[in-house]
C-alpha cells in the first residue's frame, strides 16, 4: 500500500495494519502530519497541530506493538478533536478569536475513551464561532474550505474534522452536532456523519448542551468507522441527565449482519419552506430506488397526514429551536468579541425572559413527542440534508444578521428537528452535483434505534461503494517529513 492510499484508508483498516506490523503508528503519524503540514494552510483544517505530543506518543506505541498482542480497537490510529471540545494542556477556542490561547483544564470524556482506545491526536480541528453556524469562518481565523473545491465551505460546525477526514489528514475525526453539526459537513465532504440518539454518549465531565439538542458524533470515510466510534465513545456515566443502555451485539456486529426488509418513507418537502433544491431532490430519489432494489418498502411520506400531526410541521419547530440557540451565545465572552451574527443573537438572548426560553423547551419537548408517533410506522425516513447544494466560502458575508438567520434557517431545514426529537439520524454520500461537489442524503431512525440506521447506510456503501472517492487537491504527492 503506498502512502496516499494509506492516507485515504479507513481508521479499522489501519488499526488492523498496525496490529499485523505492517506499519507503525510512528510512520502513520509522521505521515499524517507531512500531509497536514502541506495542506493545512490551504484547507484551515486545524486550529492547533499537536505534532510533538503526537510523535511522542507514535513512538511509544510503536514500541508498545513489537510487545502487546491484545491491543485496543484503534491502537496507533490518529484522530482529531473539534475545538469545542476540551483536552487538558492544549488550547480550545470554541471559534473566538480573543480567547484562541485559552489551555483546557479538563478532557472531554469523548477524547479520553479515543485515546483509551489508541487513538492518537494529531490536533483540535476547526468550528464555527460557538458552533453556531452551517459554514466554518469565524473571525480571526483563517476560513476552513472544502477540499473537493476550495471556493465552497466544507460545512459547519465540525467543518474543520470533516476537512480533514476528506483531505486525507486523518481517517476519522470526532464532531458535535446540535442543529446538523456533522451530518452537513458529512454532506458537503461526501463522509459518513452520524449524529446518535440523544443520551447515546455521555457529555461529562460537563453537562447538556442546548437543552440536550446537541450530542457528539463521528466523521467518518465509512460505516464501520463510525460504528466503531460509536462502541467506543457510548455508553452512560454518572450523573448523566439522559442515558441509553448499550447495544448487545456492538454497532459494529450489528452492521455485518443481514438487514431485515425495513418499511421506509421519504420526505423531500420541509413546511412551511417547500419542496427541496432539484439536485437534493434527485439524490434522494435516486437513493429511494436503490433502497427498493435492496428489497425495502419505500413509499413517500406526504406532507397532509405523514409530516404534520395536527398543525404541526416539522417546521413548527424553528421558532422554539431558534430561541434555545441563540442563548448558547452567551459563554462569558463579551459580545463586542463575537461575530456579528452571534453578537447580535446574544443580544436578543438578554431579552429572552425565563418565562419565554421554559416556553420554548415545552414547545421543543412536545414538538418531539408528535414527530416521533407521527413516524412510529416507519423504520427509517429518507431526507435531504440541505434544501440546496453547498454554498460556497463567504456567500453570506455581506447579509445582515436577521438575513443571514433566515438563509441559515431555509438551508437546513431537514436537520434540526432530529436534535429536537432526539433521534438517531445519519449522512451517507450520494453522488455529487452539477458541479462535482459531495451530496449527502440523511437517514432518520426510530429513537434508540441507532444500529437500524448504522445497518442500513452499511448496506448502502456495500451496494454503492464511495471511500474510493478522493479529491484532487488531497492527492499530490507529499515529500517525507
Amino acid at each position: 500500500m503506498d502512502s496516499l492510499d494509506l492516507a485515504f484508508s479507513s481508521a479499522l483498516e489501519q488499526a488492523r495494519l498496525i496490529r499485523e506490523k505492517q506499519i507503525s503508528p510512528l510512520e502513520l503519524t509522521q505521515l499524517y502530519l507531512d500531509r497536514i503540514q502541506q495542506l493545512n494552510p490551504h484547507l484551515g483544517s486545524f486550529y492547533t497541530v499537536t505534532a510533538d505530543l503526537a510523535l511522542q506518543d507514535a513512538r511509544a506505541k510503536t514500541e508498545q506493538v513489537m510487545h502487546e498482542s491484545e491491543l485496543p480497537p484503534l491502537f496507533g490510529v490518529p484522530i482529531a478533536i473539534k475545538d469545542l471540545n476540551p483536552v487538558k494542556g492544549l488550547p480550545c477556542s470554541y471559534g473566538v478569536s480573543i480567547i484562541k490561547k485559552r489551555v483546557a483544564e479538563i478532557d472531554d470524556l469523548t477524547y479520553t475513551k479515543l485515546r483509551a482506545a489508541g487513538g492518537i491526536l494529531l490536533g483540535k480541528t476547526a468550528t464555527s464561532q460557538l458552533g453556531s453556524f452551517p459554514y466554518t469562518e469565524p473571525p480571526g481565523f483563517a476560513p476552513t474550505r472544502n477540499p473537493w473545491d476550495l471556493d465552497y465551505t466544507p460545512g459547519g460546525s465540525s467543518g474543520g474534522s470533516s476537512s480533514a477526514v476528506a483531505a486525507g489528514l486523518c481517517a476519522i475525526a470526532q464532531g458535535s452536532d446540535g442543529g446538523g453539526s456533522v451530518r452537513g459537513p458529512a454532506s458537503c465532504c461526501g463522509l459518513v456523519g452520524l449524529k446518535p440518539s440523544r443520551g447515546r454518549i455521555s457529555q461529562a465531565p460537563v453537562g447538556e448542551y442546548l437543552a440536550g439538542c446537541s450530542t457528539h458524533g463521528p466523521l467518518a470515510r465509512t460505516v464501520a468507522d463510525a460504528a466503531a466510534f460509536m462502541d467506543i465513545t457510548a455508553g452512560y456515566v454518572t450523573g448523566d441527565p439522559y442515558w441509553l443502555p448499550n447495544p448487545e451485539p456492538s454497532f459494529l456486529t450489528m452492521i455485518r449482519q443481514p438487514l431485515r426488509p425495513l418499511k421506509i418513507g421519504v420526505v423531500t418537502t420541509i413546511e412551511p419552506v417547500g419542496k427541496a433544491d432539484p439536485e437534493c431532490v434527485a439524490a434522494v430519489e435516486k437513493m429511494a430506488q436503490l433502497l427498493e432494489g435492496l428489497g425495502h418498502c419505500v413509499e413517500p411520506v406526504i406532507s397532509s397526514d405523514r409530516t404534520s400531526v395536527g398543525s404541526v410541521h416539522l417546521g413548527d419547530m424553528v421558532e422554539p429551536f431558534t430561541i434555545l440557540w441563540r442563548t448558547q451565545t452567551d459563554v462569558g465572552v463579551p459580545p463586542f468579541f463575537l461575530e456579528k451574527v452571534n453578537r447580535w443573537l446574544w443580544w436578543r438572548a438578554k431579552f429572552t425572559s425565563a418565562a419565554r426560553y421554559v416556553r420554548a423547551m415545552h414547545q421543543a419537548q412536545v414538538f418531539a413527542r408528535r414527530v416521533v408517533q407521527l413516524w412510529e410506522p416507519l423504520d427509517v425516513v429518507l431526507m435531504p440534508i440541505f434544501m440546496a447544494p453547498v454554498i460556497r466560502v463567504g456567500e453570506w458575508k455581506r447579509l445582515s444578521p436577521a438575513q443571514t438567520l433566515e438563509q441559515i434557517i431555509q438551508w437546513i431545514a431537514p436537520l434540526p428537528a432530529f436534535n429536537v426529537s432526539g433521534q438517531p439520524a445519519i449522512s451517507v454520500p450520494a453522488g455529487f452535483d452539477q458541479r462535482g461537489l459531495p451530496i449527502g442524503v440523511q437517514l432518520v431512525g426510530r429513537p434508540a434505534e441507532d444500529g437500524t440506521i448504522l445497518s442500513l447506510a452499511a448496506q448502502i456503501e456495500q451496494a454503492q461503494p464511495w471511500a474510493h472517492h478522493r479529491p484532487k487537491f488531497a492527492t499530490n504527492p507529499i515529500e517525507p517529513g
